[in-house]
């Protein structure tokens, strides 16, 4: 059973994350949600997959493919610390040249923030969470799960730039161009209140570290 229950919710979260996407379902999902209704509908989904995909992969049968080394653990929580900062980094700024960006129009690629380090800063943060839960967790669903979001946030980062390339034309390559020409201390400058992201990304990690047990039942710090 454990594995049939891994194999669906891996189904339903690709299933999940593909189709509401596809432009005539999501045109339709628009229709009838409105633009902000669609947008809390599909994170829900989204949060909702992925916790029945995480459990599943904790249930299915374990299979080890290497031992574990307390090592393993100290670069999750180092690692983990810059997940956090890149979120806090990344979340309701402009970023025309990723998806999600907030406020697209105000971006000033001479002072790009977190986008002169990485073009896409959200799947940098998942593909970090990914290669460092995949070093300490050696068993084969683990390694299924967290390999298959790795692979997801590399594929993902070409996919959306590809996408962008095609969308914005010519104004793609200016804007990439920009964004490198910027001096590495715009990156910090152009962050709005930089110190504030900084301490909720800071607030974020010791939360993560405080409810990874009761929501696992693993504490990292054990």
């Amino acid at each position: 059973m454990g594995w049939i229950e891994f194999v669906a919710a891996f189904a339903a979260f690709f299933l999940s994350h593909s189709l509401p996407l596809r432009p005539p379902v999501r045109a339709a999902l628009r229709a009838r949600l409105g633009r902000r209704g669609f947008g809390l509908a599909y994170s829900a989904l989204s949060l909702a997959v992925l916790a029945w995909l995480i459990g599943a992969a904790a249930r299915a049968p374990h299979v080890p493919l290497w031992d574990w080394a307390p090592w393993q653990n100290v670069v999750v929580i180092a690692v983990m610390l810059a997940v956090c900062l890149l979120l806090a980094l990344a979340l309701g700024r402009p970023n025309p040249l990723s998806f999600g960006g907030a406020w697209n129009d105000r971006f000033d690629p001479t002072r790009p923030g977190i986008v002169r380090w990485t073009r896409h800063p959200v799947l940098t943060a998942l593909a970090l969470w990914s290669a460092a839960h995949l070093l300490a967790n050696g068993d084969l669903a683990h390694v299924a799960l967290f390999g298959t979001f790795a692979g997801f946030s590399l594929l993902g980062m070409r996919l959306v730039d590809r996408r962008k390339r095609a969308d914005m034309g010519p104004d793609w390559t200016r804007l990439v161009q920009a964004v490198r020409a910027a001096p590495r201390s715009a990156s910090w400058r152009g962050e709005p209140r930089l110190a504030l992201r900084l301490g909720l990304g800071l607030a974020l990690y010791a939360a993560l570290l405080w409810a990874h047990p009761l929501l696992f039942g693993v504490d990292p710090l054990a």
